[in-house]
């Protein structure tokens, strides 16, 4: 993995990748958040050293290098599942190269199921924590302490000082916003009244199939981390109906322009 990472790293600031402030990963549905950069290169997956492909509808796979305000910035088109095939180790590569890139700061995308009565369907969620219920984690195995420890603290896996930012921005622009507790499970299937309710009884407000293993091995080299949600169906008890992909892609796309201007601002004042 080591050497992988070194190779991939050496291969995009060969390409001008230099210089980064923010990592990004877009999940489903908000792609199109790279309207929001002013993009000086742009690469596809499969032509990156190592890179895993994606695979899913709605992650466009590639790697975009530009500016936000006065802020660079990376972000990634399209992410990777556990349920494609990958393993966790390769499915979270992405965010080894990132960090030796030099970027120390991440932000994470996803769409959710809601589980919070309070919530709506099209709602953005800052993720306040969440819980690892994915079926093999991105750690196992020999610990290579050049990435970081054998055991990580994560007592605050997403930053409570960004988390009060973006919530400053949000009433500022009078955006209604959420908060809440995310959890991950493999997928690919969405999931039935009954797991909606383990999901709400565990204590999460939101759950999703990403996002989580990326954050532990941000964590694992010393990444600050913050993470949004969109709310793209919902599992409130006695309102759960039926769900597909497309619908997913359709509310995300519809919150894109929420979470664009969020981000956007954020990144410029942070």
């Amino acid at each position: 993995m080591w050497e992988k990472t070194q190779e991939t790293v050496k291969f995009l600031k060969e390409k001008g990748f230099v210089n980064m402030d923010y990592g990004i990963i877009l999940g489903t549905g908000l792609g199109n958040f790279t309207d929001n950069i002013d993009i000086s290169i742009r690469i596809p997956y499969e032509d990156i050293p190592h890179f895993p492909v994606s695979t899913v509808s709605g992650h466009q796979g590639e790697l975009i290098y530009g500016t936000i305000g006065n802020k660079k910035v990376l972000a990634m088109r399209g992410r990777f599942h556990y349920y494609e095939g990958w393993t966790l180790q390769e499915a979270t590569f992405p965010v080894r190269v990132m960090k030796y890139l030099g970027i120390e700061n991440l932000i994470v995308s996803n769409a959710s199921g809601g589980v919070n009565a309070q919530f709506k369907t099209g709602d953005v969620m800052i993720i306040s924590d969440h819980i690892n219920m994915m079926p093999e984690h991105p750690l196992n195995g020999t610990n290579d302490e050049r990435f970081g420890p054998r055991f990580v603290d994560m007592h605050e896996a997403y930053s409570l000082d960004m988390i009060a930012h973006m919530e400053k921005i949000a009433k500022t622009d009078n955006i209604r916003i959420q908060k809440g507790v995310y959890l991950a499970l493999q997928g690919p299937t969405f999931e039935t009244p009954a797991e909606y309710g383990m999901v709400r009884n565990l204590g999460a407000d939101a759950v999703g199939m990403s996002t989580v293993p990326e954050v532990i091995v941000a964590k694992h080299m010393g990444m600050t981390c913050f993470g949004l949600s969109v709310i793209t169906d919902l599992g409130i008890e006695g309102q759960v109906e039926e769900v597909s992909h497309e619908e997913v892609q359709i509310v995300a796309k519809k919150a894109e322009r929420i979470v664009g201007q969020l981000v956007e601002k954020f990144i410029a004042t942070y």
